[in-house]
């Protein structure tokens, strides 16, 4: 169905999160690398929203910021009183506003943009339902509120857990807490709303009996219990996590990637990886990694904030810092460091180093325990190593310093200097040999042993 009213968000998110026992607000723990606020919101921008209010208890100085990012906007509510109670201190910020309202909440980050269009699609059919509630069905329906049908999508009651009958527990039709309500409904319904509950609270699904009083109905639309997992609890997010991880796994290798061991490989939130790249055990993607085609990723590598182009080979136990740039073809080996450098088409660094704020030249070789010395403590210094420059092992490269193309430096050199296009640098102290002073110093040395 192709909408034409607009709508706004209410996203739900003054919860204490007392459970996550945590000085960070519970929307702001991340899944993937990510806020689940922002997760949330993230799909609701792709709806093109008119209007995105974020309801909140304390820690405002928390998420103000990224609600600002997003375009949002805040309100407290300033006594936990219940969904109904939080709903209403969006009224404000709506006034005027003449279309359909979403209301999600903060802490259930795996909405779907394709769950969200149902629940307003559904509320512009034909009949025009008063309500449109996101039910579903988990393997313990627990303590989640009850939705009865009467055999369709058609509520007949929706009641809480700690006011439902023994036969009403009994139903698996469970309520997510997200609805659909046109904004002319919403705020009268909810200006009715009232406490007299088990809880002292003002329950937001009461506005579905409210509806029907008035001889108006609503209806359910069904989703997936994974989509609605809500997170109360570290416990929790561990397992939307995995859930979100266990998801992205599958996807990638639709998309025609290897994961050799998928269980062990950690996506972030926005890893982009091309296909027929060889993905091996235990490697995590940290935030802002693009991957080209035909990589391979040895196992144990961490990635984050880089880019690795078409048919370059990483790891095993290589790390990838933020603005990490790696060309085509180029190998990153064993316990290879790389910050803020760019490593050239076909170059190589296979062994034991460390590549800060350095530009590397096509084919390139990086000898084992290179080091870039590109820090004094106080500022950071650029290194350049030319193309098809070598570098021998052990070497310290001191930045600023520049490495021309096509130059050999001599393994354990400490290079202070420039060195010219196609030169040989040495910076190591000379060799001195004195014959027979070893078995000397040993007698020597055994003898103040012993006490001889």
């Amino acid at each position: 169905m192709t909408r034409n009213k607009p709508f706004a968000a209410i996203i739900l998110a003054a919860g204490k999160g007392t459970r996550m026992k945590s000085d960070v607000h519970k929307v702001l723990h991340p899944i993937a690398g990510r806020a689940m606020l922002d997760h949330l919101l993230g799909v609701v921008d792709g709806l093109a929203p008119a209007h995105k209010v974020v309801v909140v208890g304390s820690g405002r100085e928390q998420v103000q910021h990224l609600v600002d990012a997003r375009s949002g906007e805040i309100v407290v509510q300033e006594q936990q009183l219940g969904t109904a109670h939080a709903v209403a201190q969006a009224e404000e910020k709506l006034a005027g506003f003449d279309g359909d309202v979403l209301i999600l909440y903060g802490d259930t980050p795996l909405v779907e943009a394709e769950t969200m269009s149902r629940m307003l699609d559904r509320l512009n059919t034909d009949d025009a339902p008063a309500v449109v509630v996101v039910g579903f069905r988990p393997k313990d329906p627990g303590a989640y509120g009850r939705i009865i049908v009467d055999g369709d999508d058609t509520i007949l009651k929706m009641v809480e857990y700690k006011d439902a009958t023994e036969e009403e527990r009994k139903v698996n039709l469970c309520n997510s807490g997200m609805m659909a309500v046109r904004a002319q409904d919403l705020f009268p319904l909810l200006a009715r709303v009232g406490n007299d509950n088990a809880a002292g609270e003002y329950y937001l699904p009461d506005i579905v009996m409210l509806a029907a009083s008035d001889g108006r109905t609503s209806a359910v639309i069904e989703a997936e219990p994974w989509e609605m997992a809500g997170v109360n609890s570290r416990a929790e997010l561990a397992l939307v996590e995995a859930e979100w991880q266990r998801r992205r796994r599958l996807k990638a290798m639709a998309d025609g990637i290897t994961l050799v061991a998928p269980d062990t490989v950690w996506f972030a939130h926005d890893t982009v990886v091309g296909r027929d790249t060889v993905i091996q055990p235990n490697v995590v993607f940290g935030p802002g990694v693009r991957v080209g085609e035909r990589v391979c990723i040895h196992s144990f590598s961490h990635i984050e904030g880089a880019t690795i182009a078409d048919g370059a080979e990483i790891g095993p136990y290589a790390r990838l810092r933020p603005g990490a740039d790696v060309g085509a073809d180029a190998k990153i080996g064993n316990f290879v460091e790389v910050k803020k450098s760019r490593i050239g088409k076909g170059a190589k660094a296979n062994h034991l180093s460390y590549i800060g704020d350095a530009d590397v030249g096509e084919k390139a070789n990086i000898g084992a325990g290179t080091i870039t010395c590109n820090y004094d403590g106080f500022f950071k210094y650029p290194t350049v190593i030319g193309e098809g420059a070598f570098i021998g092992s052990n070497s310290a490269l001191v930045a600023p310093v520049n490495i021309g193309a096509g130059a050999i430096v001599g393994a354990g050199s400490v290079v202070t200097r420039d060195v010219s296009a196609d030169a040989i640098a040495l910076g190591r102290g000379t060799q001195v040999e004195k014959p027979g002073r070893a078995a000397r110093f040993r007698d020597m040395m055994a003898a103040k042993k012993t006490g001889v």
